[in-house]
């Protein structure tokens, strides 16, 4: 993963350019013609035939093949789901109640935490949304280093609440993230020794890490709307957790898009290797506001 310098050097080369008003979704009744999508479905890689039983795979941490089944799943899908990942479920309430209190405050509130066109940290866009003409159905907080300065501008009174709940969130994601890289790594016959840059204990000190909030709130036309557009993640390894969110997809090459079901319980992991070029998408629902 890059070096957060990386990261920021990145982000300033190539800025955010997105001439929008940042809209209060709750006050909608109907869809504005900046965020209308009139060609969500892609007749190229269509949705597959609910009949077709193909899904992502399930993989359980700890089964004794663990190493085996989730080579098989990079090789084969380049995402997987995973149980008994060891997450705290109290952990996971946490993150997803601070999430919905950041998403609910009023617009002008979060503005105030607004992220720069080339910053890394703070409210705004996707940004992948300059490669897009239409506008997308959600909302994201992108966090990379401490959390404090933005939190202070969003919660006068109780931000060190919310910092604590997402360095928790962010030292047990990064545990896992790490113990999911060396079982891939392992998948591949790669072992501490073989890695360098991995140092004496196998781990990496250059690595980084950046945690993503995104917000869907509820559409009064989800069929003409694209809550996140199809795109491939740059980082090494992506960690999903869906929470009861609906709408995530993924593109099979060969089948089309299949919809990953959300478990409250499980964790969505995509992977960069032998598949290098997975794409997902995240569709909106007629459902009330959740966050992922």
């Amino acid at each position: 993963m890059p070096s957060r310098s990386l990261l920021a050097d990145a982000f300033r080369a190539h800025p955010v350019h997105v001439h929008q008003k940042h809209i209060d979704f709750t006050s909608l009744q109907e869809i504005p013609d900046s965020h209308k999508w009139t060609q969500i479905d892609d007749e190229q890689h269509p949705l597959v035939d609910p009949l077709i039983t193909e899904s992502v795979p399930v993989i359980d941490l700890s089964d004794p093949n663990v190493l085996q089944n989730i080579g098989h799943a990079c090789k084969t899908w380049g995402v997987l789901q995973v149980t008994n990942h060891g997450i705290p479920t109290s952990l996971l309430e946490n993150i997803e109640s601070a999430s919905r209190s950041l998403f609910s405050l009023p617009i002008q509130q979060k503005l105030k935490a607004a992220r720069s066109p080339d910053g890394v940290s703070g409210y705004g866009v996707a940004r992948i949304s300059s490669f897009f003409s239409k506008l997308m159905w959600s909302e994201g907080f992108t966090i990379v280093g401490s959390p404090l300065e933005h939190f202070r501008q969003l919660w006068s009174q109780d931000y060190t609440k919310f910092c604590d709940i997402i360095e928790e969130y962010k030292k047990e994601m990064q545990k896992l993230a790490r113990r999911l890289t060396w079982l891939m790594l392992g998948s591949l016959g790669i072992t501490k020794k073989d890695l360098k840059w991995a140092g004496s204990t196998g781990e990496s000190e250059k690595g980084s890490a950046a945690l993503q909030l995104n917000y869907y709130p509820a559409c009064p036309d989800p069929d003409q709307a694209m809550g996140l557009a199809a795109h491939t993640d740059s980082t090494l390894l992506t960690i999903l957790y869906q929470s009861n969110t609906s709408g995530l997809q993924v593109l099979k090459e060969g089948i089309g898009w299949i919809t990953v079901p959300p478990n409250p319980r499980w964790a969505c992991c995509e992977c960069r290797g032998p598949t290098p070029h997975l794409i997902k998408r995240d569709v909106p629902e007629c459902a009330p506001p959740s966050s992922g």
